[in-house]
C-alpha cells in the first residue's frame, strides 16, 4: 500500500481515529457507580466550590490540555477547515499522552473569527488545565494568543509559533558553539514571515541575537523598512534597514539561515554565497527551503537541520511541546512565560551534549550519536527529554512567578520516571542506595565501547567507583572518540599490573585441587574475567560485571570457580525483574541451572525473593507448573511440592505456595475463588520456574509479546556481586546491573559490620 492508503486504513480501522475515552476508577458494582455519579460526586463538587483549586485533586483538569484550532493553516495542508482538520488534532492527543502522559482533547472551532474564536476558548477554563492552539492562520494566531493569554489564568501555546522556536533555539546554540560562533554577533536570516518564523525571530532575540542582524524574507523578498506591499504590525516589527530585497542578497555572508517557508525556495549557489562554517536551518516539511544532501554538497562546512527524520538533526516540535506543558501543569502555571520557553531550549541543548543511549539510535536505525555536527539536538524518541525539560520548566516557572505550587524540583524530576516505565520508577530506589555510598565495581572488558560509556555515567553520576580492565591507551583513545570523560575512572591493565603474579599465585592455590597447574593459573589471569573475579575475591574490588564479549557459561565459570557460591547456598541463579504498565515480578532461574531439583528450587525460590525485597517489594511466590495443587500427580509435581515445603521449613514466613499454573498465580480470582485455601492470599509476584527453559522462553515471551520491560539477569547466590550481561545489552543494563552490584556490596558490608559488632 503507499502511504496514503494505508494510513486511511489506520485511522478507519475500527474503532475510527485515534482516541477513547478509558476509566481511571473502578466502575463495576452499584457501589462504584454510588462514588463516580449520585449520590457520592456530590462530595467533591462541594469541595471545589469551597475551594476552586481543589479541583486539582478531585478532577482530570490537572492532567487534561485541549487542543484547539480552526483549521485555517493545517499541517502543510492549508486552510483545510476544522473538520478536515480534525484527524492531526488527535494525532496531537496521542503525542501528549506518549510523551509526557498527559490527556489531551480536540476541539475544533467552526469560525475564522478571531474574537469569537478566542471567545469560545475563554469559555472553557474551567475544563482544562492548559491550552494547545494549533494550525492557526498568520496573523490572526497572534491576535488569538496574547488575548487569550491576557484572560486566561492558565497556560496557553500556540506549538506553530512557539515550538518551533524553541526547538530549533536549542539547536542554534549548540551550532553556533561548534562553528565558533557567538550568537550577537550572528547574521541571521529567514525565509518565511508566518507564526514560527515571526516567533523564532523574537525568541532568537530573547536568546541574545540582535535586531540588527536579522533579516526576514516572504514572498514578496526582504521586509525592509519603508515596505509598503503585504505588512503588517507584525511584519514591521522586522522591518530590516538593508539594501537587499531578495532571498539571495539576503543570504551573501550571513551565518544562519532559516527557513520556514515552503520547499525548493533555496538554491545551493545561494547557500554557497553564505559565510564561512555557516549553519542551515531548513525546516519546511515535508519537504525543506533545500534538501539536506544538496546543502552539504554546496557547503561541506555546514551544519544543516531540517524538520525531516531520515536526516541528522531533526527539528521536530515534539521535543517541545509535552515536556513544556507536563512542567507548566505540574506547578500549575498561570501562563508559559520567556523564562519558561529559554529553560526549555538550553535543557534541550544541554542534553544533546551527554551521551546518548543505544536503545534511542536504535529507534532510528542509526550508528552512534553523539555531539557534534550531525548531532546538535536530541532525538525526538529520546525519553530522557522528558526528564531534563519538564523540571526545567518547572523551576523557570517557580523563579518567574508564574508558578502556583511550589515542587522539590529534584523530587520532580525522580516522580517523572513514573511515565517511562515500572522499571524506570522501580531502578530509581536502587540508584538512591547506590549514590549514598558508591563501591569499587570492576568492569572486566574495559576496552568496549558500552563498558566505557557506563562507567564515565557511573562515576559521573556518583552510582559507582569503576574499575575499567584494559589497556589505558586503547582506553583512552576510545574515550577521546566517544567523546567521553573518565575523572574518577580506574583502570587496571590485567596483561602488565603489578599484582598479576600474587594474582595468578591466588588462582593457583584456588584451583590445584582441579588440575591446574602454576603455567595455566599465569596464562588464565591473563583473561579479564579471572583477574576481575580475583580483584574482587582479594577485596580490591566489591564487584564484578562483565558479559557483553563472552558467551553467558564463559563468564560464570571464572566467578564461580574463585568467588564461589554465598556461605550456605549452594547454588547461583539467574533472575530478570520483568515490569508490565502494573505489575512488577521476578523471573527465576532464567540463565543458570538447568533441570533444577527439589533443593536447588527451593534455593532459587529464598534466593529470588531476598532479592525482591532489595527493592522494598515484599515477595509473594510461586512455584509454577501445568498442574494446580495437586490437581496432576507425577514426579515434575511432586519435585515443585516438596521445594515448598523446604522453604517453609528455612523461612515460616515468606508467602509461598504452588505448584500452580501461571493463570492461577497471577489471577486473584482464580487463585482466592477456586482455591481459596492457597497461602499467597494475592497475586504472585515471584515466579519460580520448574527449568531454565520454561523460565528462558516466558520472559523472552513477555518482552517479545507483551511488551514487558526487563532488567537483568541479576546473579543472585554469589559469595560476592558479580553480574553476568548478555550480548546485546546497551548501555543502560550496564550500569542497572553495576549499580545493583553497588546496593548488594553496601549490604554486604553492613552485615558484615553486624557481624563484627555482635562478636565484640
Amino acid at each position: 500500500m503507499s502511504i496514503e492508503e494505508e494510513a486511511l486504513e489506520y485511522h478507519s480501522r475500527p474503532p475510527s481515529g485515534k482516541l477513547e475515552i478509558i476509566p481511571t476508577k473502578p466502575c463495576l458494582t452499584q457501589h462504584d457507580l454510588a462514588l463516580a455519579y449520585s449520590p457520592g460526586v456530590a462530595a467533591p463538587c462541594l469541595a471545589i466550590e469551597a475551594d476552586p483549586d481543589a479541583a486539582y485533586r478531585y478532577t482530570a483538569r490537572g492532567n487534561l490540555v485541549g487542543i484547539i484550532t480552526n483549521g485555517t493553516a493545517v499541517l502543510g495542508l492549508g486552510n483545510i477547515g476544522p473538520l478536515a482538520g480534525k484527524p492531526v488534532m488527535e494525532g496531537k492527543a496521542i503525542l501528549f499522552k506518549r510523551f509526557a502522559g498527559l490527556d489531551a482533547m480536540d476541539l475544533e472551532l467552526a469560525t475564522t473569527d478571531p474574537d469569537r474564536f478566542c471567545d469560545a476558548v475563554r469559555l472553557l477554563e474551567p475544563t482544562f488545565g492548559g491550552i494547545n492552539l494549533e494550525d492557526i492562520k498568520a496573523p490572526e494566531c497572534f491576535y488569538i494568543e496574547e488575548r487569550l493569554q491576557r484572560e486566561m489564568q492558565i497556560p496557553v501555546f500556540h506549538d506553530d509559533q512557539h515550538g518551533t522556536a524553541i526547538i530549533s533555539g536549542a539547536a542554534l546554540l549548540n551550532a553556533l558553539d561548534l562553528m565558533g560562533k557567538d550568537i550577537a554577533g550572528a547574521r541571521i536570516v529567514f525565509s518565511g514571515a508566518g507564526a514560527a518564523a515571526l516567533a523564532t525571530a523574537r525568541f532568537y532575540l530573547a536568546l541574545g541575537a540582535r535586531r540588527e542582524h536579522i533579516v526576514i524574507c516572504d514572498r514578496q523578498g526582504v521586509i525592509y523598512q519603508g515596505r509598503d506591499g503585504d505588512m503588517n504590525p507584525y511584519k514591521a516589527e522586522f522591518a530590516a534597514a538593508t539594501p537587499a530585497r531578495t532571498l539571495a542578497e539576503a543570504l551573501v555572508d550571513a551565518d544562519v539561515f532559516v527557513g520556514v517557508s515552503a520547499a525548493r525556495t533555496v538554491t545551493p549557489a545561494m547557500i554557497a554565497a553564505m559565510a564561512p562554517r555557516p549553519i542551515i536551518f531548513a525546516l519546511a516539511n515535508p519537504d525543506p527551503e533545500i534538501g539536506y544532501d544538496e546543502a552539504k554538497a554546496a557547503r561541506p562546512d555546514a551544519i544543516v537541520a531540517t524538520g525531516r527524520s531520515d536526516y541528522p538533526n531533526q527539528v521536530n516540535n515534539v521535543l517541545c511541546f509535552p515536556f513544556l506543558f507536563r512542567g507548566a501543569l505540574d506547578v500549575r502555571a498561570t501562563g508559559i512565560n520567556e523564562a519558561m520557553k529559554i529553560a526549555a531550549a538550553r535543557a534541550l541543548a544541554a542534553l544533546a551534549r551527554e551521551d546518548v543511549p543505544d536503545s534511542v539510535a536504535r529507534a532510528y536505525g542509526a550508528g552512534p550519536l553523539r555531539f557534534g555536527p550531525d548531532y546538535v539536538i536530541p532525538k525526538p524518541l529520546d525519553d530522557r527529554v522528558l526528564l531534563w525539560v519538564a523540571p526545567a520548566v518547572a523551576r523557570a516557572a517557580m523563579e518567574s512567578g508564574a508558578a502556583r505550587q511550589a515542587l522539590d524540583v529534584d523530587r520532580y524530576r525522580e516522580a517523572l520516571e513514573v511515565y517511562l516505565g515500572t522499571s524506570r520508577e522501580l531502578m530509581r530506589i536502587v540508584y538512591n542506595k547506590a549514590r549514598l555510598d558508591p563501591r569499587r565495581i570492576v568492569l572486566a572488558e574495559g576496552e568496549h565501547e558500552k563498558i566505557i560509556r557506563a562507567a564515565a555515567q557511573l562515576a559521573v553520576e556518583g552510582l559507582a567507583q569503576p574499575i575499567l580492565l584494559g589497556d589505558p591507551a586503547r582506553i583512552g583513545r576510545r574515550a577521546a572518540e566517544l567523546q567521553v570523560r573518565l575523572p574518577g575512572v580506574e583502570i587496571v591493565d590485567p596483561q602488565t599490573d603489578a599484582r598479576c603474579p600474587a594474582y595468578a599465585e591466588r588462582l593457583y592455590t584456588l584451583r590445584h585441587r582441579k588440575g591446574l597447574t602454576p603455567s595455566e593459573a599465569r596464562a588464565l589471569i591473563a583473561n579479564p574475567n579471572y583477574f576481575a573475579a580475583v580483584m574482587v575475591e582479594q577485596g580490591a574490588a566489591e564487584g564484578m560485571v562483565s558479559g557483553l564479549s563472552f558467551h553467558y557459561p564463559e563468564v560464570l565459570r571464572p566467578p564461580l570457580q574463585v568467588i564461589g557460591t554465598a556461605p550456605g547456598t549452594r547454588v547461583a541463579a539467574g533472575v530478570y525483574l520483568v515490569t508490565t504498565r502494573d505489575r512488577v515480578l521476578f523471573f527465576a532461574d532464567t540463565t543458570v541451572n538447568i533441570e533444577p531439583d527439589a533443593a536447588t528450587l527451593a534455593e532459587i525460590a529464598l534466593l529470588t525473593a531476598a532479592l525482591a525485597r532489595k527493592f522494598d517489594i515484599e515477595p509473594r511466590v510461586a512455584l509454577l507448573s501445568f498442574s494446580n495443587f495437586g490437581s496432576v500427580r507425577g514426579p515434575r509435581t511432586d519435585r515443585l511440592r516438596a521445594a515448598v515445603d523446604l522453604v517453609r521449613a528455612r523461612d515460616p514466613g515468606l508467602l509461598i505456595d504452588g505448584e500452580m499454573q501461571a493463570n492461577t498465580a497471577l489471577d486473584p480470582a482464580i487463585l482466592n475463588g477456586t482455591y481459596p485455601l492457597n497461602r499467597l492470599h494475592g497475586p504472585a509476584n515471584v515466579l519460580i520456574f520448574p527449568n531454565l527453559e520454561a523460565g528462558n522462553i516466558a520472559y523472552k515471551l513477555m518482552q517479545g509479546l507483551a511488551n514487558a520491560e526487563v532488567i537483568g539477569p541479576i546473579l543472585v547466590g554469589m559469595g560476592k556481586p558479580v553480574h553476568i550481561l548478555q550480548r546485546d545489552d546497551d548501555v543502560r543494563e550496564v550500569v542497572n546491573l553495576a549499580v545493583l552490584a553497588v546496593v548488594e556490596a553496601q549490604d554486604r558490608a553492613r552485615q558484615a559490620e553486624a557481624s563484627t559488632a555482635a562478636t565484640v
